[in-house]
């Protein structure tokens, strides 16, 4: 079975930028680890948004401009980054919380062959979660789980929910 790792927006503005928190810090070893010991095909999605972010319904509702493309906090966080080096791996920009694109990608990259998919990133309760439900609703008899360690919440209690949500729609949780 062919295996599918998804990281999602693990940038330096959801880590120690603009929108940085102690937990995202803190996931950020077992996250390289992780990405560091899988061998499978990898995608990575970018939050982008542009200068107009202030204007957009997302900046109304969270007026803290971030992941602004071609900034240092669009970037990889720099240990994600290191850990992906001499890896292949698909980015998958978005500017909104999930991606429509993420499981054509997929699909083609898996070409034919069964295939389970695992998740990791930022913010759990936001973009994880929205990426988790968009695939397992394009994927419903493919194995989805997401690695609770590998992921962080805006805070720990939307953290936990957001696991618990995704484990009601039958998305296993790992390392919870």
């Amino acid at each position: 079975m062919k295996k599918i790792l998804v990281l999602i927006d693990i940038q330096k503005d959801f880590v120690d930028g603009a929108l940085g928190t102690k937990e995202a810090l803190a996931m950020i070893p077992a996250a390289a680890e992780k990405i560091l010991s899988f061998d499978g095909e990898v995608f990575a999605t970018f939050d982008t948004h542009y200068e107009d972010y202030m204007q957009t319904a997302e900046g109304k509702k969270l007026p803290v401009p971030h992941c602004i493309k071609a900034t240092p906090g669009h970037a990889l966080n720099a240990d994600i980054e290191a850990a992906l080096s001499g890896k292949h791996y698909t980015a998958v920009e978005k500017n909104t919380f999930g991606s429509v694109e993420l499981p054509d990608l997929i699909q083609k990259a898996a070409n034919g062959e069964a295939f389970s998919i695992e998740i990791i990133g930022l913010c759990t309760d936001i973009c994880v979660i929205s990426n988790a439900l968009i695939l397992k609703a394009h994927f419903p008899e493919v194995p989805i789980s997401v690695d609770a360690a590998c992921c962080a919440g805006v805070t720990p209690e939307l953290h936990k929910a957001a696991l618990a949500a995704m484990k009601s729609c039958q998305i296993d949780i790992v390392n919870e």
